[in-house]
């Protein structure tokens, strides 16, 4: 769908030169003389690159139009990943590049937002946290004090994270998969 360039958002995906564009950043640009321009920042879904162009305010664009699904992951095979969807029951595989390092905190039966341009997966965005158990943890070595000082310890799908000194290995814990951190001991 075209829309002008001042209506752009990072966050917006774009058809730009026949590659599909992730907005990151917009800056709109008024010099003394002349008309208003529009400086974006974007990053290349499929390879990463960044680039950046300015468009004349009143210029349109083409905005990519995107299709969001509920999809429950299944199973893993080598760099495979495959989901099915929660309402047509189709099921679609996609690579791990996709997935990034989150595929690591991927459990079976799990639901994730699958968004995909004309049937490709763009990315899989899972749910925010997770509940993992520790199979590996250093003992606590006395005299530390317990409000700075955290220990390395490996979870059962061999991330590796900082936890308080009281988890031991065997305890289940809340991580958050955005960025592989220790949130609380598990409830059980």
């Amino acid at each position: 769908m075209k829309v002008n360039a001042i209506t752009i958002r990072p966050g917006n995906v774009l058809e730009h030169n026949g590659k599909l564009m992730l907005v990151t950043k917009i800056e709109i640009i008024q010099p003394g003389k002349g008309n208003a321009v529009i400086q974006v920042e974007m990053k290349d879904i499929r390879t990463g690159v960044k680039t950046q162009d300015r468009f004349r305010t009143q210029e349109t664009v083409e905005r990519a139009r995107l299709d969001e699904a509920e999809m429950q992951f299944l199973y893993s095979e080598g760099d495979n990943f495959t989901f099915m969807d929660n309402e047509s029951y189709e099921q679609i595989t996609i690579p791990r590049e996709v997935l990034g390092d989150q595929a690591a905190f991927l459990q079976e039966n799990m639901n994730c937002t699958v968004t995909m341009h004309e049937g490709v997966p763009l990315s899989v965005e899972i749910p925010p946290t997770v509940v993992m158990t520790v199979v590996e943890a250093e003992p606590v070595v006395k005299g530390q004090t317990a409000s700075s000082s955290y220990k390395p310890a490996l979870l059962e799908n061999g991330v590796r994270i900082m936890v308080p000194p009281h988890i031991e290995a065997g305890t289940r814990v809340v991580v958050n998969t955005a960025d592989a951190t220790y949130s609380e001991r598990a409830k059980d």
